[in-house]
């Protein structure tokens, strides 16, 4: 059995396709469906069992699961709103359900991969697996980079394989449910049908309009190389995947109208709420993870955007 939490959401329900496209189905599926739209995402999976997250966690303190049979634990779930400033709520989500899988996987000898997130960085301009460049600007990216530290902490006493991905700016089909928080290519395409045009942000942090630049990476890449350290069990550590190429907000703009062969774009006020805690620019340093071997070819936007809008419009 391989357990996928969060696999009802955006980048677990798509994780549950290419396992599935592997022949596994012996899949159960940890998730919290109070936003009840997500049950979409999971109607193309294959999946033996879903539990409610809460539920999951009492079953796992009873001794429900019977540790040999689990093949790997690959943890998704997690509030990724980083708009969110409750911070006990999010340390509880996001910090502290982790330590419990984690710790229940090293007793078990069961292969954690985890999802981690380039909100670790902040502001940094050096988006390397080092503790001198992660600085994050809101709580959402301080509940993930303590969790790397714990994990960073524990894992030189530890012969079991503990995989923490660092996930730049993640985009494709089944995002829809996340409202706000789903990607700008998203965005761009609903805007765009609604209203002939694409709205990005002014200049900011000294980029001029709309060319405050991310590293978009497409979600089946993300799934490939979750499945490539699956593939490769004595591989250990904390790993950016992103494309290695920051690319425009103009750039993803300029795809989604290029997809439909109409439409502008207007710049709007930067919002005053995101002033101070917002990343003009992520571009992931992927020499680690070349190093171990994982040599993932990453679409570009104009690649991935294409491929998502096939998806989503048809």
């Amino acid at each position: 059995m391989i357990i996928v939490t969060g696999g009802a959401g955006f980048i677990g329900s798509n994780l549950c396709l290419g396992l599935n496209k592997r022949g596994y189905d012996d899949i159960l599926v940890v998730d919290n469906l109070t936003n009840g739209i997500k049950y979409k995402n999971m109607l193309a999976c294959q999946i033996r069992d879903y539990l409610d997250k809460e539920s999951f966690l009492l079953k796992l303190s009873q001794g429900f699961f019977r540790a040999q049979t689990i093949e790997a634990i690959f943890h998704l779930g997690a509030c990724s709103a980083t708009t969110e400033w409750n911070g006990k709520y999010m340390m509880e989500n996001n910090y502290e359900y982790s330590k419990v899988l984690f710790h229940y996987c090293q007793q078990h000898k069961i292969p954690f991969i985890y999802a981690s997130s380039a909100a670790v960085y902040g502001g940094e301009t050096n988006f390397k697996e080092s503790l001198e460049f992660e600085a994050p600007l809101n709580v959402y990216g301080y509940s993930k980079f303590q969790f790397d530290q714990y994990v960073r902490h524990y894992q030189a006493l530890t012969d079991s394989q503990v995989v923490g991905l660092r996930y730049f700016n993640v985009y494709g089909p089944r995002e829809a449910h996340k409202g706000s928080m789903a990607s700008v290519a998203f965005h761009f395409n609903q805007q765009l049908k609604a209203q002939q045009k694409v709205c990005l942000f002014v200049g900011t942090d000294g980029y001029a309009n709309g060319q405050q630049r991310r590293d978009f990476v497409y979600v089946s890449d993300v799934v490939d190389v979750n499945l490539w350290f699956f593939d490769n069990p004595t591989t250990f550590g904390i790993y950016n995947v992103g494309t290695g190429r920051s690319q425009t907000f103009n750039d993803v703009a300029q795809a989604v109208i290029a997809y439909h062969q109409y439409g502008e774009i207007e710049y709007i006020p930067f919002p005053a709420h995101l002033k101070g805690y917002y990343q003009s620019f992520t571009e992931a340093n992927l020499e680690k993870l070349r190093a171990v071997g994982c040599h993932q070819r990453f679409k570009s936007v104009e690649e991935g955007v294409g491929l998502y809008l096939e998806w989503l419009n048809n």
